[in-house]
């Protein structure tokens, strides 16, 4: 294998929340964050936040073009940003969060250029993209306590990546939109007829109606969080039962007329996908019971949730 090495820089707001993406993906040898763009060497941490200095905090990226080549950069550094947003990122605002690619040479420059052009004739977004294309300068190495800051405080991490807004704005727009084909494809049988065609499985006979394993439960399509092994109970009903959901802003409620039954029916608005149906007779204090299809979730263990970037739902099982 070769050993050519070239460097990428990218800011995208908060350089927390821009290492772990890139992180651990073939030939990439070393991510560091740091400051960038400004006028002032060896600026401090403080000084970038208090936008004196020009400077943008930015990871700079080690990488071997070969095995991984710069465009796939490119779509990774693009989908974790609001490319949008001229003043900052989320809840961090000003110039040192605003997003900018700096290109090393002038292959980077035509392909950045290229991967904005794209974009902004998508039509994924409403307004124009914003990301400043920039020639590379000096990068200097932020503090050490900045460094590869998700694997040293996973959980601050993952806490202020979704309180920033950014891991909802990712999921809500970034989210890859597949067609039913597609999903049939990816999807076992009975999991497409219930989630695509609002379809029942049969009671005591599916994955999670009598699981007991800690964990969250998530949309099988979209990976939305949805309902928590805290909240789970046995209903005696044959399918998984919750008193209530994760984020009741992610689910949508409709009265449902079907099978000459008069319901509430349960579904995921990221992915417009049929859950199951809600009834008044749980052991809440609101006595909902949310009857949940197993086949429309799939269960993320405790001990899995942070690696598969849903760390912020562990204090769930302190």
């Amino acid at each position: 294998m070769s050993n050519k090495r070239e460097l990428a820089t990218f800011a995208g707001g908060c350089f927390w929340c821009m290492v772990a993406p890139f992180d651990e993906q073939p030939g990439i040898y070393e991510i560091v964050s740091g400051y960038t763009g400004g006028h002032k060497e060896n600026p401090t941490y403080e000084e970038v936040c208090s936008d004196t200095t020009g400077h943008y905090e930015a990871v700079q990226i080690q990488f071997n073009p070969e095995v991984f080549p710069y465009t796939k950069l490119l779509e990774i550094f693009w989908q974790q940003i609001d490319p949008t947003d001229p003043e900052g990122q989320f809840n961090d605002r000003g110039l040192s969060y605003r997003t900018a690619i700096f290109y090393h040479n002038e292959t980077q420059h035509e392909l950045a250029e290229a991967s904005k052009k794209e974009l902004a004739e998508s039509g994924r977004f409403n307004k124009p993209i914003v990301t400043e294309i920039l020639p590379a300068g000096p990068f200097y190495k932020a503090e050490d306590k900045h460094q590869d800051y998700y694997k040293k405080m996973p959980f601050h991490y993952h806490h202020y990546r979704e309180g920033s807004g950014r891991a909802r704005f990712i999921r809500e727009n970034w989210k890859k939109v597949k067609s039913n084909e597609e999903l049939k494809n990816e999807l076992t049988p009975i999991q497409y007829k219930v989630t695509r065609e609002n379809a029942t499985e049969p009671p005591f006979q599916n994955d999670f109606w009598d699981h007991t394993e800690e964990g969250i439960y998530v949309d099988i399509i979209s990976g939305e969080p949805l309902f928590s092994s805290t909240d789970k109970y046995d209903a005696g009903c044959g399918w998984p039962s919750f008193t209530k959901p994760l984020r009741r802003h992610e689910l949508e409620e409709k009265f449902d007329t079907s099978h000459g039954l008069r319901r509430i029916e349960v579904r995921s608005k990221t992915s417009d996908s049929h859950l199951g149906h809600v009834f008044d007779d749980g052991p809440g204090p609101d006595r909902a019971r949310y009857c949940i299809n197993s086949a429309a979730l799939r269960l993320v263990p405790k001990e899995k949730l942070a690696a598969e970037g849903y760390g912020q739902f562990l204090k769930l099982f302190d």
